[in-house]
């Protein structure tokens, strides 16, 4: 069996690397298409895959639209030369369309309510859309496949993880020390839209100081942070922040 697996987000490459090394183990082909978006391409080759870069990161919801078919021409291509039994996605509507157009199965997994406007663009060339129990959107009910559990699970299981504690060494911090992590959003995802945040730098700061009261806080920012919290920056390579959370 050839499994194509789109991955676009630092996430899904968590989501999918354990199940895309238990294929590899049971002798199945796997295909991997990626978007150039944050950290997805570091965290790809830091584990090792090989990829094919297929589209690049655009926060601009408008270049985003007129990218659509760019993307899809080259995951056209890719599966017409890998020919793929069946397609694996977070959500992927650049997959989804073809999928369609190749005429085999797309699994999707979704978790996110808000991303109505990816759906609407994926759910019609989508064969099953896996789901945690907790989703209360509506979505197709026959293609709905709900399970019992959360997708970080496929990552975080004790069965797939074990925190490795030396990562308390790098941030000089005590296995009994309080510490908070920020991550603060650019907010320009399509599923932002029409959300909102912190309005200025000053009540991110003021937000901080008052989390100070609790134990030492790391942020890490898809946007500049000021000089006043550069003292703050979590500085561990990303695929180590799993191991501080769960030592």
């Amino acid at each position: 069996m050839r499994i194509l697996i789109d991955i676009g987000t630092p996430p899904q490459v968590h989501l999918f690397k354990n199940i895309i090394w238990n294929l590899e183990g049971e002798g199945r082909e796997v295909k991997i298409t990626a978007r150039d978006s944050q950290i997805t391409l570091y965290l790809l080759d830091t584990y090792g895959f090989k990829y094919e870069k297929v589209r690049e990161g655009t926060p601009q919801i408008y270049r985003k639209i007129l990218n659509i078919p760019k993307a899809d021409y080259r995951i056209y291509k890719i599966a017409k030369s890998f020919e793929p039994d069946i397609l694996v996605s977070f959500g992927s509507l650049y997959l989804a369309h073809v999928a369609k157009l190749i005429k085999k199965p797309h699994i999707a997994f979704e978790d996110t309510e808000g991303s109505r406007e990816q759906y609407w663009l994926y759910a019609p060339f989508t064969d099953a859309i896996c789901t945690p129990t907790c989703f209360k959107a509506k979505i197709n009910p026959k293609k709905h496949v709900r399970f019992n559990g959360y997708k970080e699970l496929a990552y975080l299981h004790p069965n797939w993880f074990k925190p490795d504690s030396s990562v308390l060494d790098d941030l000089d911090l005590a296995k009994d020390d309080k510490f908070t992590i920020v991550r603060f959003s650019s907010w320009d995802a399509s599923h932002d839209i029409g959300q909102k945040g912190f309005k200025s730098w000053e009540e991110r700061i003021n937000f901080i100081k008052t989390l100070e009261k609790y134990g030492k806080i790391f942020v890490t920012s898809e946007i500049p942070l000021p000089k006043s919290l550069e003292r703050n920056r979590l500085t561990i390579p990303p695929e180590k922040i799993h191991d501080l959370l769960f030592y």
